[in-house]
């Protein structure tokens, strides 16, 4: 039996890794299942890494909320922010600035949405690996596509705003 409808569909076919976990550490054991652990060291167009410093790097994230969704990770494998080491600490705000003051320039939100999920109960995709969120917010952007598919909508490929998030940000880096 054949079920039609008169609803045009949109298929985000990536949001089924994110969905199904793949690549999710399932313990917080460090090493090559953490994609933050091994982000860092593949090429920045693959894994969308827009700076690195000493101690922590941005990255965009792969299944965003919004064009520009950045990640502040640092490169240790912690769990927690209260076991930072002081320098990663400072780095880590460090960074959370730079991105605020680069996507401010690139993509001129309205606002921001700054914080981090800290273990599974809280809400944290992968909460082995310590990572804070940075997502701009423009008035309007939380629309119909969410609700009623369920879809956001991007209005660029993510290498290309890795990209532009990236000249911006050497800019910005002293």
């Amino acid at each position: 039996m054949s079920y039609t409808d008169a609803f045009d569909r949109l298929w985000t076919p990536h949001r089924m890794a994110y969905i199904k976990g793949e690549n999710k550490p399932s313990t917080a054991d460090a090493g090559d299942h953490c994609p933050f652990c091994s982000s860092p060291h593949d090429p920045a167009e693959e894994s969308l890494v827009i700076a690195t410093g000493q101690h922590v790097y941005a990255v965009l994230n792969r299944y965003p909320y919004n064009a520009g969704h950045l990640l502040i990770c640092p490169f240790e494998h912690l769990a927690d922010y209260i076991d930072l080491p002081t320098g990663a600490l400072a780095e880590f705000t460090e960074f959370t600035v730079t991105a605020i003051n680069v996507l401010k320039e690139v993509s001129r939100p309205a606002g921001f949405n700054i914080g981090m999920n800290q273990g599974g109960a809280a809400g944290a995709g992968i909460a082995a690996h310590l990572h804070q969120h940075v997502v701009p917010r423009w008035g309007g952007d939380t629309n119909f596509m969410p609700v009623v598919a369920g879809t956001r909508i991007l209005p660029e490929l993510l290498v290309q705003t890795r990209e532009l998030l990236s000249q911006a940000w050497s800019q910005h880096a002293g």
